[in-house]
């Protein structure tokens, strides 16, 4: 939770452009996502019945490998769409979930 929330706080105000351009906001939004990715991982790990509240896990697993070991290749605008349309259905499941 607060890897997205960090993601949220960083690309708070920004367009997809103002994200191209600001490399800073890359590498933080990149690094929180490796940490969000290692977290379900690990929670998976611990407890395989994380893949029905996280079913994309395997997708964010593959997007945190590509970050880390790919990373010349990562898709900017791929991980803004992901930002703007996958992050507040999973950032709402895990609240659900984790806060009483």
């Amino acid at each position: 939770m607060q890897a997205i929330r960090a993601i949220d706080t960083f690309t708070s105000g920004q367009s997809l452009a103002t994200f191209r351009d600001n490399e800073l906001v890359q590498a933080g939004v990149e690094r929180k996502f490796e940490v969000m990715a290692a977290a379900l991982m690990a929670a998976h790990a611990a407890d395989p019945a994380v893949m029905e509240l996280v079913p994309e896990l395997p997708r964010i697993t593959s997007t945190r490998n590509r970050i880390i070991h790919d990373y010349d290749s990562v898709d900017h605008v791929v991980l803004w769409d992901a930002i703007l349309n996958e992050l507040p259905s999973l950032k709402a499941r895990l609240e659900s979930r984790l806060e009483p």
